[in-house]
């Protein structure tokens, strides 16, 4: 839809984050490239502490809206709220509402020329602030808690897929960010190193970190959601629990949509 045809709401000016536990708040997103329109009227609240998985065909928003919420790409419209910041605000720090938000994306963005372990330590020297000594701790903490501390001195090309987009997790989680992002974390590994991955998000999802995860593995979807939120064509379609969504949903376009690549 060319971008001259799009009636686009009046923004809000107040925070609608105030008094509540919202940690996200989209409201009336909009994300326009040239004629076409990748995000339209998209609005969501994530709690702390609550897992949202965003589901969809390729090219239905998905990603472009978790890239908003780290601001790597600029809404045409709307607005966004991350812990009570408004990211549309010209006073607004976003190098550190970043600090606060991990993500992980597809390919895993690995400085194939530092170790493991300087990969992880990198970030939390420069951005946190931290001596080599307590991000190197930390680091290994992290390497821990997804499974390959033995890997901290490896170099990427070492690794498996799976063990590349752990590191990134690792990397992501010891900026001790208040929420993670995941673009499609599983989609550029081999079906053998995805459940890997997948039991990472798992166990941080049930330690009650905040996510929003795009993701095509409708199992992670039923295990680890508290709401399923499935889109098409830049809209959301249909929000629901995985039980309601999977079982019982109410749109035509959902039920098309599952009926394609869940089987039954």
């Amino acid at each position: 839809m060319p971008a001259d045809d799009v009636h686009i709401h009046d923004m809000p000016t107040h925070d609608p984050t105030a008094h509540t536990e919202d940690i996200i708040v989209i409201d009336n997103l909009y994300k326009i490239f040239g004629s076409v329109m990748a995000v339209c009227g998209f609005s969501l609240r994530v709690r702390r502490g609550e897992v949202v998985v965003v589901v969809g065909p390729s090219g239905s928003g998905k990603s472009t809206v978790l890239r908003c919420i780290n601001h790597l790409e600029v809404p045409t419209e709307g607005d966004i709220y991350v812990d009570g910041i408004h990211l549309e605000d010209k006073k607004t720090d976003i190098n550190a509402v970043r600090a606060e938000v991990g993500m992980v994306f597809q390919q895993f963005n690995l400085f194939g020329h530092l170790s493991v372990l300087d990969n992880i330590t990198l970030a939390q020297r420069l951005i946190r602030k931290r001596n080599r000594p307590e991000a190197e701790r930390i680091a290994m903490e992290q390497l821990e808690r997804v499974g390959i501390p033995e890997k901290a001195n490896a170099f990427p090309h070492q690794l498996s897929g799976g063990q590349q987009q752990r590191v990134a997790i690792a990397r992501s989680l010891a900026m001790n960010p208040k929420i993670m992002l995941f673009d499609e974390p599983t989609s550029a590994l081999d079906p053998e190193m995805i459940k890997e991955v997948l039991d990472v998000m798992l166990d941080l999802a049930r330690g009650g970190m905040t996510m929003v995860v795009v993701t095509h593995e409708m199992g992670f979807a039923r295990s680890a959601a508290d709401r399923v939120v499935f889109m098409d064509q830049g809209c959301v379609v249909e929000t629901a629990t995985p039980k309601v969504l999977f079982n019982e949903p109410k749109h035509e376009r959902t039920k098309l949509f599952l009926s394609k690549i869940i089987s039954h």
